[in-house]
């Protein structure tokens, strides 16, 4: 009998995981509700730029799959950005604590589970959070990534874009939302209007919407994310003095920002990232992961043009040795051309309550590689707390044997850390001298104020004309006797006439408000 023959179905699906470089341990094999603590699921790091999705429903340990792979990129030295939407993933920075379950997990995965902190840079979108504040200017931004933060429709986008050619043919700066107000505001004026009319299809109405859609976002704390200081990329790219590279961590807990631009952030990081790296093709490891959590927001609603720009820069990052993580609960929630691009597949349970429930586990059923080991559509809502189906591309960057993946405790802190810890390690950044004060831009131009209308009672009273020689006015004519429609009326036949026609009128007119009734 040969060894292939002899091995266990869980060994069958290990042994596509092998691989001869590093690797991201992910978990153990199970099969018929038993985990093989020797049949290990792991994510070759050379292939980590091929992108992956995390997907699952709330509460079926998404943040925790995320925060294992975090850990294990910071220790092979690959420096780490993800947005903390719920504020839990500040534990990282702290060594977990030991108790009976991790210990039972870690005898399930075959880890020798040790508590661990990691080096962990607490970033904020302004002014408005408790790191270090983090901005990008409105010209860097563009027009197509402030159309999806602003809820701005085709058309008001691509006014949007006119207006911002518009500003740099007139060199107008574009750093803050004051800045692109005051130009919106000056082709709304009367002075303006030339300007408008030079740049073609824009109306004014359009404008006082993107104008008060920029209103609001001020209101909500935008204006102390936009401006300078910008943050660079480079600042991202960096190890600690141990060689672990390190995780930056959006804070996003407590900040009164629109969810949306948190995603859209990462997104223009990403771009501008495209714009600086070298070519680098293949590499062992990735220079920088992203983490995109809550994806769904980054695509709902979103424009065509800007549909096409992240597929164009997740398409082309990974020759930037840039890789790329989308977490979500449905894969369906991510476009076709984007899902085909992610080579690493961690599904945890999905629910499948609804109609359209089943839709979505049928087509997440089909994205995955056939497998005679589990019934997938049973297998993805049977998956308990911390468990997924798992399938990576391996070393030669062919798809893995589909694996239900019973998943490794995180070494950190599962649990925040609170908002004094996280304001203090910011305190003490590196980065804080940096990014700490915000530069004062220039005041906008003043707009000439438009003539004002005198109120009533307020106008100048007209001189009067000189005292002229104007005869009297002639006395009003008084006829001297009945005139002709008197006497017409008077005549009976014409009155039985003018009498039978107003009651036909009157009976008309009821007739017709009672039927409308």
């Amino acid at each position: 009998m040969s060894t292939e023959s002899a091995a266990t179905p869980a060994q069958r699906i290990a042994s596509g995981y092998a691989v001869k470089g590093q690797a991201l341990e992910l978990g153990t094999v199970v099969v018929d509700g038993t985990a093989d603590p020797t049949a290990q699921i792991r994510i070759p790091l050379a292939t980590v730029n091929r992108h992956g999705l995390v997907a699952g429903a709330t509460g079926t340990g998404k943040t925790k799959t995320l925060q294992l792979i975090a850990e294990q990129l910071s220790v092979a030295g690959v420096p780490v950005l993800m947005a903390d939407v719920k504020g839990d993933l500040s534990g990282l920075a702290r060594p977990g604590e030991a108790n009976d379950r991790t210990a039972a997990r870690a005898k399930d995965t075959g880890d020798d589970w040790a508590a661990t902190g990691y080096p962990v840079e607490f970033l904020s979108l302004g002014t408005g959070g408790v790191g270090v504040p983090v901005r990008a200017t409105v010209a860097s931004f563009g027009p197509i990534l402030l159309s999806k933060v602003l809820g701005l429709n085709a058309t008001q986008e691509s006014t949007l874009g006119l207006i911002f050619h518009w500003a740099k043919d007139n060199n107008r700066p574009l750093v803050t939302l004051d800045q692109l107000r005051a130009a919106i505001s000056h082709l709304a004026s009367d002075e303006g209007k030339a300007d408008l009319r030079s740049l073609g299809g824009v109306s004014s109405t359009t404008a006082g919407v993107i104008l008060r859609a920029l209103v609001n976002l001020a209101g909500e704390g935008g204006d102390t994310f936009f401006g300078e200081p910008k943050l660079e990329p480079q600042d991202l790219l960096r190890v600690d003095d141990q060689g672990r590279g390190i995780i930056s961590l959006l804070e996003f807990s407590g900040q009164t920002l629109r969810p949306v631009i948190f995603s859209t952030f990462l997104m223009w990081l990403l771009a501008d990232l495209f714009t600086v790296l070298p070519e680098v093709g293949d590499v062992d490891k990735p220079k920088l992961v992203f983490f995109f959590d809550e994806a769904h927001l980054l695509f709902t609603d979103a424009s065509k043009a800007f549909l096409e720009q992240v597929e164009q820069t997740v398409k082309l990052i990974r020759s930037k040795g840039v890789g790329v993580f989308f977490c979500t609960q449905l894969p369906t929630d991510l476009p076709n051309d984007v899902l085909s691009q992610l080579g690493a597949r961690v599904q945890h349970a999905l629910r499948a309550f609804t109609p359209d429930d089943q839709k979505a586990l049928s087509k997440t059923v089909r994205t995955y590689p056939k497998t005679d080991v589990y019934d997938l559509e049973s297998a993805l809502t049977s998956l308990g707390i911390g468990e997924a189906v798992v399938t990576v591309l391996s070393e030669k960057g062919a798809p893995t044997p589909v694996a239900w993946t019973r998943m490794r405790v995180p070494r950190s802190l599962m649990a925040a850390i609170g908002a004094d810890a996280v304001a203090a390690a910011a305190k003490s950044s590196p980065l804080q001298a940096k990014y700490g004060q915000t530069v004062q831009q220039p005041e906008p131009p003043p707009q000439a104020a438009p003539p004002q209308q005198a109120q009533r009672g307020q106008y100048e009273p007209l001189p009067l004309p000189d005292q002229l020689d104007v005869p009297p006015m002639p006395e009003p004519y008084e006829p001297k006797g009945p005139a002709m429609w008197e006497e017409i009326l008077k005549n009976p036949t014409v009155k039985g006439y003018v009498n039978t026609g107003i009651r036909e009128i009157i009976r008309n007119l009821l007739g017709s408000g009672r039927r409308r009734k």
